[in-house]
């Protein structure tokens, strides 16, 4: 079943959601964005102490102590489901690496007298600069109806605060987004909890790897499989809407580019080329599919239209040109390419127009990615025995180092644009231990790298957009 089939959530200010209670289910994040703003607004217009924000920019800062308590429920069953909205959401934002959740055994306000109003003295104490509280509750159609407020404990104000309505399944979901919008309220740039990863899931014998493509959410909970390994899988990639992967599977032992449909789980392959077609990459706009085409010995690259299913050629070159990657706006391909004599890094126009190499500095460079923000480019670069992680701007300046290992490839971007994740793999020694290949996460000044776990090894990780 897709993660977000039958998601009709409603949601609104605490202020109004009394009056709105019965109106038309909507896509999910199809107010809550304009809500934000609109009490981000009034926030800065009140003459108030200054704001409690978050600077992204600056690199490695401390976290900002917040305490999220558990979200109260009359019934048990309630006071569950606020334990688990409460832990997961703590998850989240301990991850960004930005917050850090105090520990609910330093509490001294209870959650009765919390449901009135926070004493704002009890949480000072304890060094708590926000606080986030909240209230779950079951309602006659089985429906589940989740409120949140966010309040700055020093200013003694309400931050954010918003109701949102759903079946009981979608409670983790809520979680994620309240961390979203607790995120852009204290950072001012968009959240990526609300999102999924789609990966490579390996097993078996160094020599003889099963692969599959399996999906999760960005914190590793709601794993499945997708295919079976019967076939090989490789370098999945998510489409705009976050629906549909596209991938090169080699069925039949013939390499192709498929895409896969999450909801109905049916693949169809994209084209009927004469050579092997990999490395696809979906345009912003969801409607071409973007790949290399290898025939007798040459690598090109290649645009689809989805629709109409006519290729145009970008590149003609003998020498190789791989790993294609639109830019947000469509109108330019970052790619690498030995055309040079080596492994680099290049941009041309979206019609393959005005190609220019942007990397120079010492070693190879592999698996260029542009940011959904447009202002870097990720890359994996090898230089003598180690692999890294870096971005560079789109002109090739400002090129930084995030990561590095013995093996580290394969960076895509979260949705925002400030966080990256990649594949890791270990040396194997000599009697062929080791070699586990793991999924990290880096924010995008290099600090605050983490592991995302999965049941097996794992590769060529992809990030989704937000879900709709």
């Amino acid at each position: 079943m897709a993660h977000n089939k039958d998601v009709t959530m409603k949601r609104c200010s605490m202020t109004t959601f009394r009056g709105i209670l019965s109106g038309i289910g909507l896509p999910l994040r199809s107010l809550i964005f304009p809500l934000a703003v609109a009490a981000l607004i009034v926030l800065r217009a009140s003459p108030a102490a200054a704001e409690l924000v978050i600077d992204i920019t600056r690199g490695n800062i401390d976290p900002l102590p917040i305490a999220v308590t558990p979200f109260m429920g009359e019934t048990s069953k309630e006071a569950q489901i606020g334990k688990d909205i409460s832990a997961v959401l703590s998850a989240d934002l301990e991850r960004s690496g930005l917050f850090r959740p105090i520990p609910h055994k330093a509490f001294i306000q209870t959650g009765a007298s919390l449901a009135v109003r926070p004493r704002f003295g009890d949480w000072r104490i304890i060094n708590a600069q926000a606080l986030v509280q909240g209230r779950i509750e079951i309602q006659e159609n089985g429906k589940l109806r989740i409120e949140f407020r966010l309040w700055d404990v020093f200013a003694e104000r309400q931050m954010a605060g918003q109701a949102y309505f759903t079946v009981a399944k979608n409670w983790r979901r809520v979680a994620h987004i309240i961390a979203d919008v607790i995120y852009k309220r204290m950072t001012g740039e968009d959240g990526y909890f609300d999102t999924r990863m789609v990966y490579i899931a390996e097993s078996g014998p160094a020599n003889k790897r099963i692969k599959r493509l399996a999906i999760m959410d960005q914190d590793g909970a709601n794993h499945r499989f997708l295919t079976d390994g019967q076939y090989l899988v490789l370098t999945p990639r998510f489409s705009p809407t976050a629906q549909e992967i596209t991938y090169l599977s080699y069925i039949g032992n013939k390499p192709r580019v498929y895409i896969f449909n999450i909801d109905t789980g049916q693949q169809e392959v994209l084209g009927d080329f004469p050579g092997m077609t990999y490395a696809p990459r979906f345009s912003p706009d969801g409607n071409k599919v973007i790949m290399s085409l290898a025939t007798d010995g040459n690598s090109e690259i290649y645009s689809m239209d989805i629709r109409t299913r006519t290729a145009q050629r970008l590149t003609n070159n003998p020498a190789i040109d791989t790993s294609p990657s639109y830019s947000p706006d469509s109108q330019r391909v970052t790619f690498n390419s030995d055309r040079g004599g080596t492994q680099q890094i290049y941009i041309m126009d979206a019609d393959g127009d005005d190609v220019q190499r942007i990397s120079f500095g010492k070693g190879r460079y592999a698996t260029p990615v542009w940011s959904p923000r447009g202002d870097y480019i990720a890359f994996t670069k090898i230089k003598g025995k180690e692999f890294f992680i870096g971005v560079m701007h789109p002109d090739g300046s400002g090129e930084r180092q995030l990561a590095r290992g013995f093996l580290v490839e394969g960076p895509t971007w979260a949705p925002n644009g400030r966080v990256l994740s990649f594949f890791k793999q270990g040396k194997r020694d000599k009697k062929g231990r080791g070699g586990e290949s793991r999924l990290h996460v880096i924010d995008i000044t290099g600090h605050n790298e983490r592991e995302i776990v999965t049941p097996l090894d794992a590769s060529d990780p992809a990030w989704s957009p937000l879900i709709p």
